[in-house]
């Protein structure tokens, strides 16, 4: 049963994908602006609707949460078992400055934790999948798939950091502990820099900044079946669906657990209130 949800998530984000595509290659689109000031685009839209109808006709007893409808109270989620968890388009931003560097995302939380996810980057050609405790997989544009690991560590060499293309990069390495040696590695999305660091290209990112739990579900279980992990500001696990706001708070994306974190990254406490 498993397997088969899997294959929904991946066909269904390869179909939002070439919508996403298509209003990006013709760069005709429309803009607007959020209550939170982010940035949505009628092919947000577009790709929200292809997903919730390709969800609702293939496993139409499943629930959906996405970034791009309205949720449902805490009350009324909380009995949910299972739920699709989507963002139609991860790295809006990039999307307009067209970089190509954004993603449709996809989570099936089950438990209270993603189980099943999908980023698929439509303009690189490439999709990152994983099931819990299956391993996570990159397929690129001919069906060629590789196992993905995160980077082994001696402790000798230099981290590499994925930082934001358009974040003052001392945003972050203020919560770097003054000794570390690292490079960084610019690049778009959120879920995008998740994905190098499964697949070992990068060793971790921090991420500032307001974020939805649709930005971190799929990240998360594919980032856990290559090696890795997504923790909050202060170290601790986030959660799914526990609260009337479906908002994160601040979090780090960590590669290889033998790299003692706790002496590269600051703890640190996230003021915004969620």
């Amino acid at each position: 049963m498993t397997d088969k949800l899997l294959q929904i998530a991946i066909d269904t984000a390869l179909k939002a994908g070439e919508k996403v595509m298509e209003i990006y290659q013709q760069g005709d689109f429309s803009q607007y602006q959020k209550d939170d000031l982010s940035p949505v685009t009628s092919a947000d839209i577009a790709a929200n609707q292809i997903m919730i109808e390709e969800l609702k006709r293939r496993s139409p007893d499943i629930p959906i949460i996405s970034e791009e409808s309205d949720a449902q109270t805490l009350s009324q989620r909380s009995r949910w078992q299972r739920y699709w968890l989507l963002d139609p388009i991860d790295g809006t931003g990039e999307f307009i400055a067209g970089s190509g560097d954004f993603a449709v995302n996809i989570a099936l939380v089950v438990d209270g934790w993603p189980a099943i996810g999908v980023i698929h980057a439509p303009s690189h050609q490439y999709t990152y999948f994983a099931e819990k405790g299956r391993g996570c997989f990159k397929r690129d544009a001919n069906g060629k798939e590789d196992r993905l690991q995160v980077a082994a560590y001696d402790g000798k060499r230099s981290l590499n950091m994925a930082v934001s293309r358009r974040q003052a990069l001392a945003n972050v390495t203020q919560y770097l502990h003054e000794h570390i040696s690292f490079e960084h590695i610019p690049f778009g999305s959120c879920s995008l820099k998740s994905c190098l660091i499964a697949e070992g290209v990068a060793d971790f990112y921090i991420r500032t900044g307001p974020t939805g739990e649709w930005d971190t579900g799929a990240s998360q279980v594919i980032l856990e079946e290559a090696g890795g992990t997504i923790l909050d500001s202060e170290f601790n696990p986030l959660s799914y669906n526990k609260r009337e706001s479906l908002m994160n708070p601040d979090f780090i994306a960590l590669g290889n657990q033998n790299i003692p974190w706790r002496e590269v990254v600051k703890p640190y406490r996230c003021q915004r209130d969620y």
